[in-house]
């Protein structure tokens, strides 16, 4: 697996040295150009030389210390515990610990209280003395803030499966929700993809509520405040902040626990075996159900508490589909929460488009030929629960996932085929992904990422639904995505789609002209992926939402020339105006977005790029040690480690491309 790690400042790459000179205009156009050529070049060997023989890239993909401490939790629960490898997710634990004594989302972040409970409980199920100065500045940090009982719902679900604190201290999900007709108000087609393949498994092990056997009594009463049978925190911020609406549902929620002992057995056992065949018809092989490791790891505990033998196939992929998450080094391991070989395989393509050069073209038809191989095109995917005739054609974000394809990854291989120099071998593959993109369009003209009107709302006050990420309704970042190819391509046939996502994308344009980034930090990214869209589209540099744009990016320029922006800004929109350290990923985007703006000429985009050629380090690439996306926004982020390969390199080429029969003024 290759891999772009944090590493302190290196020096530039050979010949990048002249950053004050671009700025001050001492240079050439000559000098320049030659400056761009070996910054791109150099950037481009080395992402052609992390290219894997079968043609795709893989670069880790990094989440907080939730996933690798819910590994441990799951070695502990099946009573499998792999001492070497537990030993070096530990230590992983350890080096992530904040200076708060907690464990944060995502780097330089706040303290977490559930992030933080679980990494101290996996620390002291793996041996870990409580009295060691880290284990106490934890549980001084978890004190000082409620303790474990202001933990959220899939935190408690955990601790529940230890026996750390009662399952009434849990929302009542039971396996009789697979029952429920289509009209009902709660229904599994009514929530995302990610929200169904988790909750499914879950609804097993919250119905039959299995404790973890505990043989060495390793527990936690001391991160509690009061006693952990007293729950009356546990639903506290659902009443405070959901109003009257999540009082209706925490009614619901009590009359369920009140009739459950009524429920038959005969309906019981028919509602398990129906959520038992959802999932194993889902259960994706070795890639894991739904491709992601909470489903995953539910899925193999419900295998576990359904009574499958160790040696069950279907048990043994699971457990493998799991240790694939792994990134294990010699001292140190952690758990990724899914792999993304497709969006980085066809970023990357994108960004060696632009870069050029004599082995480009080879890489990225070697690229694109592994791409065509894993469209999903005849699976009977989730999809077509609401576009029954609505045929394949689009891709995953994994190496496997047929029932989950996804617009954003789809969108940005499809423009990768088009712009390709030999595009006419994958007209096949452009053809079926454009026709699966336009009848995914939502009713409000713009594009989610798995679903279609996948927008009700009210869902996300029930009591499971705290993390308020239970649904995929559009978002303006695939929606850009989806019209910039769309406008690219040019069929007749889109105009009417194309039509209706331009005009999303304006209605959804934030006052101060930037755009809302869902699946990237945040607004640099959302105004990237508007901006190059309604270029794409032909919408005139000199329209009031291009310019408004524009002003945004050029007041959020850094002193050093470069962008940043922090994950706060999801938790809390006002940080807008602030500044952040810049990134080269960041920057990448702002100049991008600036370049198809019209700005190439303009001394921000010069100081930008100027910021990516002196970052440069003498590997060709970048290294950054923030996350530079949400998973869900508040609640879970990621750390692509490609971002600060391929679009430092993408924006780089992009604007030696637009300069190089031009003057720099």
């Amino acid at each position: 697996m290759s891999r772009i790690a944090p590493k302190p400042t290196a020096p530039p790459a050979p010949g990048v040295t002249a950053r004050a000179d671009i700025v001050s205009h001492t240079l050439t156009k000559t000098a320049v150009s030659s400056l761009l050529d070996r910054a791109v070049a150099a950037a481009r060997d080395a992402l052609i030389e992390r290219q894997s023989a079968e043609g795709y890239w893989l670069f880790e993909l990094e989440a907080d210390s939730t996933i690798s401490a819910e590994y441990i939790m799951m070695m502990h629960f099946l009573d499998e515990i792999d001492a070497p490898l537990e030993k070096k997710i530990c230590h992983y634990l350890r080096a992530h610990q904040s200076e708060h004594g907690g464990w944060s989302l995502y780097h330089g972040g706040d303290f977490n209280m559930s992030c933080t409970i679980k990494a101290y409980y996996a620390l002291k199920l793996a041996g870990d003395d409580p009295q060691a100065p880290h284990m106490a500045r934890a549980r001084a940090a978890i004190l000082q803030r409620g303790g474990a009982a202001r933990a959220n719902v899939f935190t408690r679900i955990a601790l529940a499966l230890f026996g750390q604190l009662p399952w009434r201290g849990v929302p009542y999900i039971p396996v009789e929700i697979m029952l429920l007709p289509r009209w009902f108000p709660f229904h599994l087609d009514k929530v995302s993809y990610w929200s169904r393949t988790v909750m499914v498994p879950l609804f097993i092990l919250c119905t039959r509520k299995p404790v973890a056997k505990n043989p060495r009594n390793i527990h936690i009463r001391e991160l509690f405040t009061t006693a952990p049978d007293e729950e009356r925190h546990y639903f506290r911020d659902a009443l405070q902040k959901g109003g009257l609406l999540a009082r209706l549902f925490l009614l619901a929620d009590r009359l369920g626990r009140l009739i459950d002992p009524l429920i038959p057995a005969s309906m019981r056992e028919r509602a398990t075996r129906r959520a038992e065949a959802w999932m194993l018809e889902r259960l994706n092989g070795e890639d894991g159900l739904g491709a992601i490791f909470p489903a995953m790891v539910n899925a193999l505990e419900a295998m576990t508490i359904l009574g499958y033998a160790e040696d069950d196939p279907r048990r043994l992929a699971a457990k493998r589909a799991l240790q694939k998450l792994l990134v294990v080094g010699a001292s140190s391991a952690y758990c990724q929460p899914c792999v993304s070989p497709v969006w980085d395989t066809a970023l990357a393509i994108l960004a060696l488009q632009e870069a050029g050069g004599e082995m480009s073209p080879a890489a990225s038809t070697r690229a694109l030929d592994w791409l065509q191989t894993v469209q999903i095109l005849e699976e009977p995917g989730d999809w077509r629960v609401d576009r029954p005739a609505l045929a394949g054609g689009g891709w995953a974000f994994q190496f496997a996932n047929s029932h989950y394809p996804d617009l954003d990854d789809t969108a940005v291989v499809a423009w990768a085929m088009h712009q390709a120099g030999n595009a006419g071998d994958y007209a096949q593959s452009l053809r079926r992904a454009l026709d699966w993109l336009v009848g995914m369009q939502s009713s409000d003209g713009g594009f989610a990422a798995f679903d279609a009107d996948n927008t009700y709302f009210s869902l996300n006050k029930i009591p499971f639904a705290d993390h308020g990420a239970l649904l995929d309704p559009p978002t303006s970042d695939v929606t850009a995505r989806v019209v910039t190819v769309l406008a690219r391509v040019g069929r007749p046939q889109d105009k009417s789609a194309l039509r209706r996502a331009i005009a999303y994308l304006r209605r959804e344009q934030e006052s101060d002209g930037s755009w809302f980034g869902r699946w990237g930090t945040n607004y640099l990214y959302g105004t990237w992926s508007a901006l190059t869209a309604l270029a794409q589209a032909g919408v005139n540099k000199e329209d009031g939402a291009v310019q408004k744009a524009v002003e945004w990016l050029s007041s959020r320029q850094n002193a050093d020339g470069g962008w940043g922006e922090g994950n706060g800004s999801y938790a809390r929109g006002a940080l807008r105006s602030e500044k952040f350290a810049s990134t080269p990923y960041q920057t990448a985007w702002a100049v991008l977005a600036l370049l198809a703006a019209g700005e190439a000429a303009s001394a921000v985009v010069r100081r930008g790029v100027d910021h990516l050629l002196h970052t440069q380090q003498a590997d060709g690439l970048w290294s950054d040690p923030n996350f530079t996306a949400p998973g869900f926004p508040r609640v879970f982020y990621l750390k692509y480690h490609g971002y600060s390969g391929y679009f430092p390199m993408w924006a780089l080429a992009a604007f030696r491309t637009l300069t190089r029969h031009g003057t720099i003024h």
